[in-house]
């Protein structure tokens, strides 16, 4: 009887505990970001200083980690963005992502190095690390931008510097170090173009 009522009982106790956690998160979260409406942030935020920007247009779902590193530190994203779980977007400068765009699971975007090539100087980063005075100006830092209607697939991973173009898609797992052209597909490590996308891929959709 006891097994029949754990089986019954705990499925629902374990979905309302989930509900209850994902609304603390977004309470939470309505306090660190700027956000439009109907959208809906049940990831992690982490502001490392008081300073950090984060705003984000209207009906859009971020389900992955935000994270500004510095005072000056500028994560923008736009209308109908979806970010999923598993997702880092590690902002140091900035980190635009223009409206439309998906980006799947596991992905990382990070728009700087975080650490120096030169070894006298990165020895000391696991110091200054637990201190909070990690020194940025070591860094090299280049703002990344997505744009409207790109995809990236899962495990994406997106350096410095770099854009991806309109419309272009990133195949899974790739590795993105060089600038995306519009409407076309990049797959690999670094990521090469495969083919640009034919007039029907590209074709707008017709919204109601």
């Amino acid at each position: 009887m006891q097994e029949v009522i754990a089986q019954t009982l705990l499925p629902k106790l374990l979905a309302a505990i989930s509900k209850l956690r994902a609304a603390m998160l977004e309470r939470r979260n309505a306090r660190l970001v700027t956000s439009g409406r109907n959208t809906q942030v049940t990831g992690t935020i982490d502001k490392r200083t008081a300073g950090g920007s984060i705003v984000i247009g209207d009906d859009s779902v971020i389900a992955g980690f935000l994270v500004t590193e510095r005072d000056t530190s500028r994560i923008q994203i736009g209308n109908n963005v979806f970010i999923a779980g598993g997702t880092t977007v590690d902002c140091v400068a900035e980190i635009a992502i223009e409206d439309d765009v998906q980006i799947s699971y596991q992905c990382i975007l990070m728009d700087s190095d975080n650490h120096s090539l030169k070894d006298r100087i990165r020895r000391l980063d696991l110091a200054r690390w637990r201190a909070d005075a990690h020194d940025w100006s070591t860094c090299k830092t280049v703002p990344i931008r997505i744009c409207r209607g790109a995809w990236l697939g899962a495990g994406t991973i997106v350096l410095k510097g770099v854009t991806i173009g309109e419309g272009a898609i990133v195949g899974a797992g790739s590795v993105v170090t060089t600038d995306v052209p519009a409407w076309t597909i990049v797959a690999g490590n670094p990521a090469r173009v495969i083919r640009p996308l034919t007039e029907d891929e590209r074709a707008p959709v017709e919204r109601a």
